[in-house]
């Protein structure tokens, strides 16, 4: 099977030089020259093979364990997705947007908990939504104008996987558990043509503590990606889905290329690529697009 690796560092900390390399190929069967992506900051490597690229990926990450590069390790066809679906919480913005509201309410601290376990898998989703949004019971609607504009900031390398992709023909859809309050300016701000998350219910101007009916969690997240593969008549191999923590792996799992960012230990394991060091232009380089073809304007 014909196969490429793509050694991938972070932007602000270019790791990458001939050495480092020299080392992936010689741990790769029937490995082909580095081609340079961008230069010290991400390179392909062609190989061939017939074992699982996820056995690969771990075996040159343990490898390479002292150097911040991650590794992407996937057949060389398709490599250009068509459709991408991104989560939004600590994904695409550097928050979890229902942890900020909470600060307001001064509950912070015991609203992150819950979320944290939820990201990790270790309680349900839709209950744990369900219980932190009663705690933002009475808050005025208009604090959302503020959490955004002082705590909300972008993923760095986001435009520019968006952008590039959509100026290649690709669609792209902002997919969250998180609140259309948010999800609707994020989406905007980042240039994504769509996005779904769920509906705060507001009452007389302030957060009534309950979250609309059914809440978009794990399944429906899923749901998400069949229905636009289904719209766009795409197959599984030419989407793109990124995402952090435990109720995105349902779709992460069903994608071309599924990848976990910066995400929790049980999302990490389970998905078949993880960027745990660079930023967000790393999802272009594991598609081969070089630092010239980026769309950033």
């Amino acid at each position: 099977m014909s196969l490429v690796a793509t050694l991938i560092c972070n932007p602000a900390q270019p790791s990458l030089d001939s050495t480092v390399l020299e080392a992936a190929r010689a741990i790769l069967p029937s490995s082909s020259l580095a081609e340079w992506l961008d230069a010290g900051i991400a390179a392909d490597i062609p190989f061939a093979s017939e074992e699982p690229p996820h056995a690969i990926a771990d075996r040159l990450r343990d490898a390479l364990q002292r150097i911040p590069v991650d590794i992407v390790v996937q057949p060389r066809i398709a490599r250009r997705k068509k459709l991408l679906l991104a989560d939004m919480d600590s994904t695409m913005i550097g928050q979890e947007c229902i942890d900020e509201l909470a600060a307001f309410a001064n509950l912070k601290d015991h609203v992150a908990a819950i979320t944290e376990r939820a990201m990790r898998g270790e309680i349900e989703f839709e209950p744990a939504l369900r219980e932190r949004v009663a705690l933002l019971k009475g808050l005025p609607v208009s604090i959302v104008d503020e959490v955004f504009t002082k705590h909300i900031t972008l993923t760095p390398g986001g435009p520019a996987l968006v952008k590039t992709m959509r100026a290649n023909g690709a669609h792209t859809c902002l997919v969250s558990g998180g609140f259309t309050l948010f999800s609707e300016r994020v989406a905007a701000a980042i240039g994504f043509q769509e996005n779904r998350a769920n509906t705060l219910i507001v009452e007389d101007g302030k957060l009534a503590g309950r979250v609309q009916e059914p809440i978009l969690g794990r399944a429906a997240k899923l749901a998400t990606l069949v229905d636009l593969l289904e719209t766009f008549e795409q197959d599984d191999i030419d989407t793109l889905v990124i995402g952090d923590g435990a109720n995105d792996l349902a779709m992460i799992e069903k994608a071309g290329l599924g990848v976990a960012y910066h995400a929790k230990p049980a999302v990490a394991a389970a998905a078949a690529a993880r960027i745990d060091h660079g930023d967000l232009t790393a999802l272009l380089y594991a598609q081969g697009y070089k630092r010239s073809e980026f769309v950033t304007e």
